[in-house]
C-alpha cells in the first residue's frame, strides 16, 4: 500500500535552524497559472521536541495557513498513553485560542501496513496560521511517549466548480520562539519503505492486531485499504466488484467526491468490497460544532487528507459523512451503492458501513437535519439488503476486544447488534458522543418507519363541539409528524375510510368538501419504506341548516338608575339549532357575544331615539340567522302627568330634567298615559320616604315603599312589561305612611 501519491515535497530552513516539510497534493494534470487563485490541499508536519521526561511540545510557532490539526506518532498500533493539547492562532484576528484536547485513543488499523502512523483524531479549528502543542502523561508520570511525535497541520485548500485546483506557491513556516521543526512526513518511496525516522523516532514494524484494544474515547477507526479511482459512479460488475442491489427506499441526494473536491491521486489503490452491509455504525468526527455549512466540503477534504497523509491510509475511513445542515458527502470511493469496505469501527468493518456526523456530540445533540440524513442513508443502505433499520443482526467479530460498555468480544464469534449502532457499541470509545448516541433510537425509528408522531393539528372550515366537528362542507385538514418530510413518501386524507386526497411527503395539509351528513375523517402517512400509520378518526358533521330565533330580540325596562341619556333595560331572546348552537351575537346598537345558553342580558339604552337591536345566532358549522327589532325609550317628566291632590315642585340637578314633584298628602295622585310595551316609575329615595299604590289601567297592582337607608336619585323602582305594545295608564297614589308620608317622583319611562 502506498502511503502518499502525487505529492510535491518541499522544505524550508528556519532562521533557528529548524526545517519543516510540507506535502502538496496535486492532480496529475496541472492547469498551471490558471490555478493561482485556488489553493491545493497541503499537509505540514512539525516534530515535537522533548523538554522534560514524559513530555513533548512545540512552542508557539507561526505557520502557513491551515484549518485542521492533529498529532501523530510512529507505529500504527502504538498507544499514546497521555494527553495531547493544541492551541491555534486565528488567521483573521491574529488571536491565540485556548488549549483544546485532541482525542488520542482511537481504533487501531485491522491490517497495519508499512507507512501507517498512529494518530489522534483531527480537530477542525478553522483558518489559522499558528500552533502550540504539548503532549504529556495525564498522571504526571515520566514514562516513555511514542516515538516520532509530530503535529500535523492540514490546509484543505480551495476548490472551484468541484474540481481540485492546481498547486500554489510553496508553503513555509516562520518561528516565534525558535522551535526546531524537522522533516518527518516526506513522501513514501514507491518501494513500500517507511520514512526516515527523525529526532528520537525509530522505525517501527506494524504490530499484531489480535490483542485487545485499550479503552478509548476516539471517533475514527483505522482503515483497511480500499478505493477505486471513480468518485461516485459504481464500477461495472466484475469478479472483484459486486453488483449494486436496488434498495427498498429511495437513495438520498449526496455530494460526490468530485463535488467536495477529493484529490483522487491521494487514493491510488483499488477499492475493496464486502459481501453486503448488515449494519451501520454512526460516528462523530470530533471538533467544534460552530462551523459554517459552507465549510463542510473543506472539512471533509481536510479529514481525507489527514487520513491519507497523516495516518497513512489509502482513503478516508468513513463511507459517508453528514454535516449539521443535513448535506450527505460520499466518503470512501468505490461506489456509494456498493458494499465498500470502510475503516471506521475496529473489528466490524467487513459487515457494515460507517456514517460520520461532522462535529462533536458529547453534551450537545446533533441537529434534526443531520439526524434525518443519517436515517435516510442508513435506511437506503440497509434497504439494499432487505434489512429493517429498527431490527437487530448478528455480526462476526473481526478482533478480540471490549466495547465502551465493557462487553467482551472474541474474534470469529457472532454477536447481536442493532442494525443502526453507535461506534461505542463495537469499540471502547465515547464516539459518537453521549448526546448523539442517545438520539440513535430516534434515527432507527425515522429510518424504519412508520411515520412517528402523526397527529391532526387543526381542522379548518369546521369548529369542535365536544368530540364532534361541524362544517358546512369545505374542510382543510392540517397535520404534523416528528418524522422528517424527507423520509415520508406521502400523506392521504381519508373520509369514511377512503382516500380522497393524496399529498406529497412534504405536505402539511389537504382540502376536501364533505357531502351533508356525518363522516369520519383521518390522515394516513406512508413512510418511504411503505409502512403506514393512520390518525384516530375524527367525527365531522356537514350541515347547512341555520339556527332559529324562537324568541326574537325584545327590550324591556328594568330597575336601576335612570339618566337623561341612558335608561336600564333588559334584552331578551331565545335561539336554537338542530345540531349545535355555538353562540349569539349582538350586532347593534353595540357589539358583543353571548354563550349559547344565555337568553337575556341587562344593558342600557339611549333615551329619546329609536335604536335597532340586531342579533345573530350561529352554529358550529358556520350557519347563522339574524333577527332584529327597533325600540325607543321615552322619558315622561312628572309635569306631563295628570295631578290630583297637593304636590310641591322641587328643583335640583340630581333630578331628571332638574325638577321633581313631592307630596305627603294621603290620596294625592299622578297619572301618565302612553302607548308602549314596558314602563318604569322613577323616584327619589331616602330614609324618610313613604309609600305609594300603583294602578295599571285602573287596577291596583302593587304597593311600593320608597324608603332607603341612603339617599338615591332617579331610581326606576317599579317596572311593568307587556307582551305587545298598547295604550296604557299608570297611576301612583300617595299612601300617607305614618311618620314618613312624603314621596318624591321624577317621572315615568316607557318603551314604544
Amino acid at each position: 500500500m502506498k502511503r502518499r501519491a502525487w505529492l510535491t515535497l518541499g522544505a524550508v530552513v528556519l532562521g533557528g535552524g529548524g526545517v519543516v516539510t510540507y506535502a502538496v497534493a496535486s492532480p496529475p494534470d496541472d492547469p498551471g497559472a490558471g490555478g493561482r487563485d485556488k489553493r491545493p490541499v497541503k499537509v505540514y508536519d512539525l516534530a515535537l521536541k522533548g523538554t522534560a521526561s514524559g513530555k513533548r511540545e512545540l512552542p508557539r510557532t507561526s505557520t502557513a495557513q491551515f484549518s485542521l490539526v492533529g498529532v501523530s506518532w510512529s507505529g500504527p498500533v502504538e498507544e499514546l498513553d497521555g494527553r495531547a493539547q493544541v492551541r491555534t492562532r486565528e488567521l483573521e484576528s491574529g488571536e491565540w485560542g485556548s488549549w483544546q484536547d485532541l482525542e488520542v485513543n482511537i481504533d487501531p488499523p485491522e491490517d497495519p501496513e508499512a507507512g501507517m502512523r498512529g494518530a489522534s483524531e483531527p480537530l477542525w479549528v478553522g483558518p489559522s496560521d499558528g500552533v502550540e502543542v504539548q503532549v504529556l502523561h495525564e498522571d504526571g508520570t515520566t514514562g516513555a511517549l511514542p516515538k516520532g511525535l509530530q503535529v500535523n497541520l492540514v490546509d484543505p485548500g480551495v476548490v472551484t466548480k468541484a474540481e481540485t485546483q492546481a498547486t500554489g506557491p510553496a508553503a513555509f513556516v516562520t518561528e516565534e520562539s525558535s522551535p526546531v521543526a524537522t522533516p518527518t512526513d516526506s513522501p513514501v518511496p514507491t518501494d513500500g519503505t517507511t520514512e526516515t525516522p527523525a529526532d528520537d523516532e525509530t522505525a517501527t514494524s506494524p504490530a499484531s492486531t489480535d490483542t485487545t484494544s485499550p479503552a478509548a474515547t476516539g471517533t475514527t477507526a483505522a482503515p483497511t485499504p480500499t478505493g477505486p479511482p471513480s468518485a461516485s459512479a459504481s464500477p461495472s460488475p466484475s469478479a472483484t466488484t459486486p453488483s449494486a442491489p436496488p434498495s427498498t427506499v429511495p437513495k438520498p441526494p449526496m455530494t460526490s467526491r468530485v463535488g467536495w473536491g477529493a484529490d483522487e491521486s491521494l487514493s491510488p489503490d483499488p477499492s475493496e468490497y464486502t459481501a453486503d452491509v448488515k449494519a451501520v455504525f454512526v460516528h462523530h468526527t470530533d471538533g467544534a460544532n460552530d462551523y459554517s455549512c459552507a465549510d463542510s466540503a473543506a472539512i471533509v477534504r481536510g479529514i481525507y487528507a489527514y487520513h491519507t497523509q497523516v495516518n497513512g491510509w489509502n482513503d478516508i475511513g468513513y463511507n459517508f459523512l453528514v454535516d449539521k445542515c443535513g448535506t450527505v458527502f460520499e466518503g470512501r470511493k468505490g461506489g456509494t451503492d456498493l458494499p465498500v469496505l470502510g475503516a471506521h469501527t475496529y473489528g466490524w468493518n467487513r459487515e457494515s458501513a460507517g456514517i460520520a456526523v461532522l462535529g462533536e456530540y458529547t453534551s450537545t445533540g446533533a441537529s434534526g437535519a443531520a439526524l434525518a440524513s443519517v436515517a435516510r442513508v442508513a435506511a437506503w443502505k440497509l434497504g439494499q439488503y432487505g434489512a429493517d433499520p429498527a431490527g437487530t443482526v448478528q455480526l462476526n467479530a473481526g478482533a478480540s476486544q471490549k466495547n465502551y460498555f465493557g462487553t467482551g468480544f472474541t474474534a470469529n464469534t457472532k454477536y447481536t447488534f442493532n442494525r443502526i449502532s453507535g461506534h461505542r457499541d463495537g469499540y471502547n470509545t465515547q464516539c459518537p458522543g453521549n448526546s448523539l448516541y442517545a438520539q440513535l433510537p430516534t434515527v432507527r425509528a425515522w429510518a424504519s418507519g412508520p411515520v412517528q408522531g402523526l397527529k391532526v393539528a387543526s381542522v379548518g372550515g369546521a369548529a369542535l363541539s365536544g368530540s364532534t366537528y361541524y362544517t358546512k362542507g369545505a374542510l382543510s385538514v392540517k397535520w404534523a409528524a416528528t418524522t422528517p418530510a424527507s423520509l415520508v413518501k406521502s400523506y392521504e386524507l381519508l373520509v369514511d375510510g377512503k382516500t380522497v386526497v393524496t399529498a406529497s411527503g412534504t405536505a402539511t395539509s389537504a382540502n376536501t368538501t364533505l357531502p351533508l351528513g356525518s363522516h369520519s375523517v383521518a390522515v394516513r402517512a406512508v413512510h418511504q419504506s411503505g409502512k403506514a400509520v393512520t390518525t384516530t378518526a375524527l367525527k365531522v358533521v356537514a350541515e347547512t341548516t341555520a339556527p332559529v330565533f324562537t324568541n326574537t330580540p325584545k327590550l324591556s325596562l328594568r330597575t336601576g338608575t335612570v339618566n337623561t341619556t341612558a335608561v336600564p333595560v333588559t334584552l331578551a331572546w331565545k335561539a336554537t339549532d338542530d345540531k349545535a348552537l355555538r353562540g349569539v351575537r349582538l350586532l347593534s346598537p353595540t357589539a358583543t357575544t353571548f354563550p349559547p345558553t344565555w337568553t337575556a342580558n341587562n344593558r342600557t339604552a339611549a333615551s329619546g331615539s329609536a335604536a335597532t337591536w340586531s342579533m345573530q345566532a350561529y352554529d358550529y358549522a358556520g350557519n347563522y340567522r339574524n333577527a332584529s327589532a327597533s325600540y325607543t325609550p321615552v322619558i315622561l317628566q312628572e309635569t306631563s302627568a295628570v295631578r290630583s291632590g297637593s304636590w310641591t315642585s322641587r328643583s335640583s340637578s340630581s333630578y331628571l330634567g332638574g325638577k321633581s314633584y313631592s307630596s305627603g298628602s294621603r290620596g294625592a295622585a299622578l297619572t301618565w298615559t302612553f302607548t308602549g310595551r314596558s314602563a318604569a316609575w322613577v323616584v327619589s329615595r331616602a330614609s324618610s320616604s313613604g309609600q305609594v299604590y300603583v294602578y295599571v289601567d285602573g287596577v291596583k297592582v302593587s304597593t311600593v315603599d320608597l324608603k332607603s337607608s341612603s339617599t338615591l336619585y332617579r331610581q326606576a323602582i317599579w317596572t311593568k312589561t307587556w307582551s305587545t305594545s298598547a295604550k296604557h295608564t299608570v297611576k301612583i297614589v300617595v299612601v300617607g305612611t305614618s311618620g314618613r308620608p312624603t314621596v318624591t317622583t321624577d317621572g315615568l319611562v316607557y318603551i314604544k
